[in-house]
């Protein structure tokens, strides 16, 4: 499974910013889709996430703000994020857990996509 993410960049305070993540591949059947975060000097932590059945998660630190979203028939993962912060800065990472034909659960990573908030 390859994740392609795109949509980072810089924001001002207060602003919004969508990223998508496209999972591409075949072979495996995608569970959960998910972003994490690793802003500078800290480890890297759980954003959100939504089951294929759309149930979703959120770390407290942007429960209310941003919204995880998820097109199945696209293998697309999105994540609105409003009202942005300087602290939500730092490169966002998309994540699928998915499950190969034979049953192996595996975890696929994209490449980060910098989101900058700054006045």
């Amino acid at each position: 499974v390859q994740l392609q993410a795109s949509g980072g960049g810089l924001v001002q305070p207060g602003g919004s910013l969508r990223l998508s993540c496209a999972a591409s591949g075949s072979g495996f059947s995608i569970n959960v889709m998910g972003w994490y975060r690793r802003a500078p000097g800290k480890q890297r932590e759980l954003v959100a996430f939504v089951t294929s059945g759309t149930d979703t998660n959120y770390a407290d630190s942007v429960k209310g703000r941003f919204t995880v979203s998820r097109d199945n028939a696209k293998n697309t993962v999105y994540l609105q994020m409003n009202s942005l912060k300087p602290e939500d800065t730092a490169v966002y990472y998309c994540n699928a857990q998915a499950v190969s034909r034979a049953g192996y659960a595996m975890d696929f990573w994209g490449e980060g996509t910098q989101v900058t908030v700054s006045s």
